[in-house]
């Protein structure tokens, strides 16, 4: 497999084309520490245009990295990458049906595995588009975001992989607590 890089930075859906961009514990826009950037893949832009007639642009899901030789199956829980001067470790998955306006696309994103997935930022600076993301940590390789996703929205009723996926500490914490109100039988 190729390197993986940040093929194109989006700040409030408009491409960002400057040398370079300063990353803050809050992202871009000084949302969520936990969901500081909105990473998703740009392969699955191919297969939204393939399965539907709607095209759907890069930047139109509100990501703000569109990254190249990365997906759900091949990025992990607390995935920690180099890019620029800055450190960012995947948090959790992208949650379209909190995310997005549009329920019946974020549906369709959670049906076909297709989600993408948030960093945190744990060292500030500047990055540009076209960084290579240097892996280099993973000390969860088990937790896949496409694992994360069956857990959260397939199998449902399996309480031993919530309790499994709730006891791992670099999961967002509404990720955790959403699991352990599953083992509590609250939802």
């Amino acid at each position: 497999m190729d390197e993986p890089y940040v093929h194109k930075i989006f700040i409030e859906k408009v491409e960002q084309k400057t040398e370079k961009i300063e990353l803050r514990k809050g992202g871009f826009s000084e949302r969520d520490v936990e969901k500081a950037i909105f990473a998703y893949p740009i392969k699955h832009y191919t297969f939204w245009q393939e399965i539907d007639s709607e095209s759907i642009d890069m930047g139109a899901l509100g990501e703000h990295f569109s990254v190249l030789e990365m997906d759900e199956f091949t990025v992990c829980i607390g995935d920690t990458f180099k890019i620029g001067d800055v450190i960012i470790q995947v948090s959790q998955p992208f949650q379209p049906y909190w995310d997005l306006g549009n329920k019946h696309f974020a549906k369709k994103m959670v049906q076909n595995g297709r989600t993408g997935w948030y960093f945190r930022v744990l060292q500030e600076g500047y990055t540009k588009p076209g960084s290579d993301m240097e892996l280099i940590e993973r000390p969860y390789p088990q937790w896949s975001i496409a694992a994360c996703n069956e857990i959260m929205f397939i199998h449902k009723d399996d309480l031993r992989l919530a309790d499994d996926l709730a006891s791992c500490d670099l999961l967002a914490k509404e990720w955790r607590k959403t699991m352990k109100k599953r083992l509590r039988g609250i939802i």
